[in-house]
């Protein structure tokens, strides 16, 4: 037993201090006044107000509405112009309580129109290197030609008014569209599919030297914009990098393409029978049932074989999905096929793969593999995954999701070798995607305000799912990870809590910080228990709903009974440092001398000296070796081995802005270690200093803050005593003594 009660002691401390005030004069002078700026103060000042749609709770209020948009399309994909030709018609349903005059349509793909204003809200020098087509875009001022070519709008067979703002389109209605009601319209398209390899791009296509394509298509459709009580329309322009806020709907998608590609979509194929063959069918069929290994829908050889031919006739592949936000589709006849199934808590869930052979051999053994973990563990953590499928898909560059499925990138060499960074980056990428489905697919955020709330809490969720997969993942997002960017130029760093368009450093701000945090707060603050009580009650309140920032943090708060207000402020409303340091370690001893200062007291505050007269025997601390005296327990204790004979005064300091736990690691003379961990209300107080008393019966040689380095502490150097300098010198004055 190290440890020794030294309440008294304590009280002694604490009495000796409140005498002291009554016997010392202060000076009478006017002060300022100040408003309460503890770390520790709620955030009434800065979340919204609750409401009937939003609940102090952080649950949907009981008069929460959405908006309903469902869409029949019709698509067709010319591969000899790379040319895509929709028409769809969009069914709009009021469920709010407002009278809407117009409606806002998003077109996406007018970021890359040769008007756009993307490029001209850049501030950029001339580039290292560029390409020829670039050159002559950017220089030359050549046009693309890309952008969608809107070619009519009407409703009951009549043009609809309507006017187009670059990345948003405004269709004025007839007449007011009141509560409850619905109203139909039809929008006729085309654009011209970007190669996103060479021009960029969320999705479009790659094209290999054998001269087919890859086609990986997204943001395809002009698509209807959020209309809620928190922003009314989330009209925002497409900048190219905020992504979107949608309603959810039912959809009814036909897919024309030529007859040898392979597609598949968001949703259930509708047609299997007459777009797959009957060998494909069965293969299928088999892997619906088979939980261990992928099975091969087209093989490798097959995929080789069809890309050396081209079909001059088509298919129409036809998918229909129900609740979900968006729409997104593959087709190549390069593919390799496999899939597997995963069984969700009894219900049976497909992961699927499309890859060309260039994604060989890291795709065939990787993908459907890390998609299926991917559905186990976010499922875990949140709500049993709710669509039929989850698919991913092999693109080059890119890394992009949409409900059930995702366009991810991850290549080995052209002889099929690969490097452990490439083999982590597509096990990376395609957890983080595939975990999109739920944040911000199901989930579903407002990514064009808060990139946060969909980046961040996917990449936190990734972590679990990557380290479920392979202990040993390397996942980039934990604590120790943000260290460097939050420590680094603050002019350079933006709160987690800004529009993703002028965030500074996206990568650190929208994914690792966010993840980071949570992280923490899983493993160091709440405990893994409550946290993921609190999180995953959040998840189901809103499941296909669009949640706030404010919901989230009320939700945590409401489900765990923890008042974390502190840390949402800090974390996520400013860019301060964590950074708690090891200022003295004071030797102290048991004496029965009183220290003169508690002598002087004691002469001139009679109520002091009755109150000590009537305690009896006490035992004092001192700081003077000279005055220990460590017999001086040994007739109040019984066993007097167990007496701590090292007693230390700690004190630390915090240099950094954010309150976080205080983490302290003891290690005693055997070598043996003690933990303890402090809250962060230790700081509660006294913002700047904590001191703390640790006792044992045997001599503690060094104390060590954050070992394990969980709380993104960006300055270690003052987290040990003694320094690691003065360790050095102790060995090498031990080295020459010997």
């Amino acid at each position: 037993m190290r440890k020794f009660s030294l309440l008294v002691f304590s009280l002694l401390f604490v009495l000796s201090a409140s005498f002291a005030q009554e016997t010392v004069k202060k000076e009478k002078k006017t002060q300022l006044g100040h408003t309460d700026q503890n770390k520790f103060r709620q955030m009434k000042d800065v979340l919204a107000t609750p409401n009937d749609q939003h609940a102090a709770s952080g649950a949907p209020g009981n008069q929460y509405t959405q908006q309903k948009v469902d869409y029949v399309m019709n698509i067709r994909l010319d591969e000899k112009t790379n040319y895509i030709y929709g028409d769809e018609q969009i069914t709009y349903h009021n469920n709010s309580k407002d009278d809407l005059e117009y409606l806002w349509v998003q077109l996406d793909q007018n970021m890359r129109a040769d008007d756009s204003k993307t490029p001209l809200a850049k501030s950029e020098g001339a580039s290292a290197f560029i390409t020829p087509d670039n050159f002559q875009s950017t220089y030359m001022k050549q046009k693309k030609g890309f952008g969608f070519n809107i070619t009519s709008v009407e409703s009951g067979g009549k043009s609809l008014s309507h006017f187009i703002n670059r990345t948003m389109m405004r269709v004025n209605l007839p007449k007011s569209l009141k509560p409850g009601e619905v109203f139909y319209f039809n929008i006729c398209w085309n654009y011209k599919v970007n190669n996103s390899v060479r021009d960029g791009g969320r999705s479009g296509f790659e094209d290999f030297p054998d001269g087919n394509n890859n086609y990986t298509i997204a943001q395809f459709f002009p698509r209807l914009a959020v209309y809620n009580n928190v922003e009314g329309w989330q009209n925002m322009q497409f900048w190219g990098r905020s992504e979107w806020a949608l309603e959810f709907g039912d959809y009814d998608v036909k897919i024309t393409v030529p007859a040898d590609h392979i597609v598949d979509a968001t949703g259930d194929l509708q047609n299997e029978k007459k777009v797959l063959t009957k060998k494909q069918r069965q293969r299928f069929e088999k892997a619906r049932n088979t939980f261990d290994n992928p099975v091969m829908i087209v093989t490798q050889a097959e995929a080789e074989l069809a890309e050396k031919g081209r079909s001059t006739k088509t298919k129409t592949w036809h998918f229909k999905a129900k609740r979900v936000r968006d729409f997104a589709f593959a087709s190549s006849r390069k593919y390799i096929w496999d899939a597997m199934a995963v069984n969700i808590n009894g219900k049976n869930i497909m992961a699927v793969s499309l890859y060309p052979k260039e994604g060989n051999p890291l795709w065939e053994e990787h993908s459907t593999r890390v998609v299926a973990n991917t559905l186990e563990e976010y499922s875990k953590l949140t709500f049993d995954y709710p669509y039929s499928k989850a698919i991913s898909v092999h693109a080059k560059n890119q890394g992009m999701e949409y409900p059930m499925i995702c366009f991810n990138y991850g290549r080995p060499k052209a002889d099929g070798t690969y490097s452990d960074r490439v083999k982590s980056g597509m096990i990376g990428v395609i957890t983080h995607e595939v975990g999109h489905n739920f944040f911000p697919m199901i989930v579903n955020s407002d990514e064009r305000q808060w990139t946060w709330m969909d980046e961040g809490l996917n990449s936190f969720v990734e972590i679990l799912a990557e380290l479920d997969y392979d202990p040993n993942f390397n996942t980039g997002n934990l604590p120790k990870d943000i260290v460097r960017y939050m420590g680094g130029d603050q002019s350079n760093i933006s709160p987690i809590m800004s529009q993703g368009d002028y965030v500074k450093q996206f990568g650190p701000n929208a994914y690792t910080k966010p993840a980071a945090g949570l992280y923490m707060l899983r493993q160091t603050i709440m405990g893994p228990e409550l946290f993921d009580h609190a999180f995953r009650t959040y998840s189901k309140r809103w499941m296909f709903k669009h949640p706030t920032p404010a919901d989230f943090f009320r939700s945590m708060e409401d489900a765990s009974g923890m008042d974390l207000d502190w840390f949402w402020r800090g974390w996520f409303y400013t860019t301060g440092v964590s950074d708690i340091g090891i200022k003295t370690v004071k030797p102290l001893y048991l004496t029965d001398k009183p220290s003169q200062r508690i002598t002087d007291i004691i002469k001139s505050n009679p109520r002091a000296k009755a109150y000590f007269d009537g305690m009896g025997d006490l035992v004092y601390f001192t700081d003077k070796k000279e005055d220990a005296n460590s017999k001086v327990m040994d007739i109040h204790v019984e066993d007097a081995t167990k007496i701590p004979t090292y007693i230390y005064s700690v004190e630390f300091n915090k240099p950094g802005e954010l309150v976080i736990p205080l983490i302290v690691e003891l290690t005693y003379a055997d070598g043996s270690k003690e933990k303890i961990s402090y809250p962060a209300q230790v700081w509660m107080k006294n913002d700047n200093k904590v001191t703390k008393v640790f006792s044992s019966t045997m001599e503690i040689t060094n104390i060590k803050l954050d070992p394990d380095l969980e709380t993104a502490d960006v300055d270690t150097s003052n987290n040990s005593w003694p320094k690691k300098e003065e360790t050095k010198f102790d060995e090498f004055k031990k080295q020459i003594k010997g």
